[in-house]
C-alpha cells in the first residue's frame, strides 16, 4: 500500500475525532465519569426527550447496553426517563435537575478540550473547518435513507 494513511480522509477524521476523546477522556475522570456516560449526558443534553431508540442508534450502541447504561446514570440521579405520551413503549430520555452542577463543570472541560484541540488554526480556519464539516455531516446524513436520529 503506497498512500499515505495521514492524506486519507477517513483514516484522518477518525484518529483526530478518537485523540480528542482521549483528551476529553482526562478531563471528564477526575468527574467520575466514564466515556459512555459522558457521551450519552452530552446527548440527551443537545436532544432533550430523545427516545431511548434513536439515542442507542445516535450513539451507535445496542439498546440493552445503552439500557444499562442509563440505569446507572437514572441511579446517580443525572438523568430520568419517561414514557412518550402516545406510545407507552417508547421511552424518552432527560437530564435531571440534579446534574446541573456536574453538567456546567462538564461544559466548561469539553470547552477547554475544543479549544486546546483548535488552537493551532485561526479564527478564520475553525469556522471554514466547522462549515466544511458540517456539510460533510449534512451531505452523510442525506444519504443515510435521509432519516433523523434525533426523534
Amino acid at each position: 500500500m503506497d498512500e499515505d494513511y495521514n492524506k486519507n480522509f477517513g483514516f484522518l477524521i477518525h484518529d483526530v475525532a478518537r485523540l480528542m476523546r482521549i483528551a476529553h477522556d482526562r478531563r471528564m475522570r477526575p468527574l467520575g465519569l466514564t466515556r459512555s456516560q459522558w457521551w450519552v449526558i452530552n446527548h440527551v443534553y443537545f436532544h432533550p426527550g430523545i427516545s431511548q431508540t434513536n439515542l442507542a442508534r445516535l450513539l451507535d450502541v445496542g439498546r440493552a447496553t445503552l439500557g444499562r447504561l442509563l440505569d446507572r446514570l437514572e441511579a446517580k440521579e443525572w438523568i430520568y426517563r419517561c414514557p412518550d405520551e402516545n406510545d407507552s413503549r417508547i421511552k424518552r430520555v432527560y437530564l435531571s435537575e440534579t446534574i446541573g452542577p456536574l453538567l456546567q463543570t462538564m461544559r466548561f472541560e469539553a470547552k477547554r478540550t475544543l479549544d486546546r484541540s483548535l488552537s493551532c488554526l485561526s479564527e478564520k480556519e475553525q469556522s471554514e473547518l466547522f462549515t466544511l464539516l458540517y456539510r460533510i455531516k449534512t451531505e452523510l446524513s442525506i444519504s443515510n435513507d435521509g432519516e433523523s436520529e434525533h426523534e
